[in-house]
C-alpha cells in the first residue's frame, strides 16, 4: 500500500468515524429530549412544577397584569421576535428553503423538511389535546391565545426548524468555527422564541421546556432517518435521493443538507 492510499484510507475511515459519532450524539439529544419531556410532564401536575411556574410568571409579571418586567421596549421587542416561532413566518421560511433545495436537486432534504416542519405541528396540536393545560390567567398576557398550553407550539415548531436548518448548514462549512457559528445562531434562536413566549405569559415555563423537548427529540430524529436513507442510497442508489450537482470535483461533494 502506498502513502498515498494509506492517507486516502485514513480520510475516510476518519470522515466514518465523525459521522458515526453524529449519529450516536443525534440519538442521545433525542433520547434526553423524550425522556426530559415525560419528567416536564409529570412534574407539571405537581405542586412543585405549579410552584415553578408560578413563581415565573410573578416574576416577569410582577404587577399582576399584562405590563411586563423591564422598560416598555422590552415587551415591543419581544412581540416581534415571538413571530420566528409562528406557523405563519415558519410556514414562509419553509417555502423558501423547500423550493431553494429542490432547485439545488436536494430532493431528499426537500421532502424529510417539509414532513418535519408537517410532523411537528401535529405533534404540537396531538398533545394539547391530550394535556389540555389552561393558559397563564389572561390579565398577564399580553398576546392572544386560541388553544390550549402545553406544549409550547412556537418552542417545539422553532427547534423543529431551525435546528434542521442549523444541522443542514454546518455540513455545507468545512471549518469549525463557521459549523459553531450557524448551529449557535439556530440554537439562539429557539431559545429566542421560547423565552419570549415565557415573558409574553403566553406559555408557563415548563409549557416551552416541554415545547423545546419534543422539537429538538423530532429533529434529531428526522436527521437520523436522514443519515440512515444517505448511507442506503450510497449502497444502493434508489429512492428519492439527493443528487449532486456538476459544479465541483467529484471528490468535494456539496454536503449542504440534512444526511449529506
Amino acid at each position: 500500500m502506498t502513502v498515498n492510499q494509506i492517507v486516502v484510507f485514513l480520510r475516510r475511515a476518519s470522515r466514518i468515524a465523525r459521522s458515526e459519532l453524529a449519529a450516536i450524539g443525534a440519538l442521545l439529544v433525542a433520547t434526553a429530549g423524550v425522556m426530559t419531556f415525560v419528567e416536564v410532564a409529570d412534574d407539571m401536575t405537581e405542586a412543585d412544577g405549579r410552584a415553578f411556574d408560578q413563581a415565573v410568571l410573578l416574576a416577569l409579571r410582577p404587577s399582576g397584569s399584562a405590563d411586563g418586567w423591564g422598560p416598555p421596549w422590552l415587551e415591543t421587542a419581544a412581540l416581534d421576535l415571538t413571530a420566528l416561532g409562528g406557523i405563519a413566518v415558519l410556514g414562509l421560511f419553509a417555502i423558501v428553503v423547500v423550493l431553494f433545495l429542490v432547485l439545488q436537486r436536494k430532493h431528499l432534504s426537500a421532502l424529510l423538511l417539509t414532513l418535519g416542519l408537517a410532523g411537528g405541528v401535529a405533534l404540537s396540536e396531538g398533545l394539547k389535546a391530550v394535556f389540555g393545560r389552561d393558559r397563564p390567567p389572561a390579565a398577564f398576557q399580553a398576546v392572544e391565545t386560541i388553544n390550549a398550553s402545553f406544549p409550547s407550539g412556537h418552542a417545539l415548531l422553532s427547534a423543529v426548524f431551525y435546528l434542521s436548518i442549523g444541522v443542514m448548514l454546518t455540513r455545507a462549512f468545512p471549518r469549525r468555527r463557521f459549523k459553531a457559528y450557524v448551529l449557535g445562531v439556530a440554537v439562539a434562536l429557539t431559545l429566542i422564541v421560547g423565552l419570549t413566549r415565557v415573558y409574553l405569559a403566553a406559555h408557563w415555563a415548563t409549557d416551552v421546556l416541554a415545547g423545546w423537548s419534543v422539537g429538538a427529540a423530532w429533529a434529531m430524529a428526522l436527521w437520523l432517518v436522514a443519515y440512515a436513507a444517505q448511507r442506503r442510497q450510497a449502497v444502493h442508489q434508489a429512492g428519492p435521493h439527493d443528487e449532486t450537482l456538476p459544479d465541483g470535483p467529484v471528490g468535494d461533494k456539496d454536503p449542504s443538507v440534512i444526511g449529506e
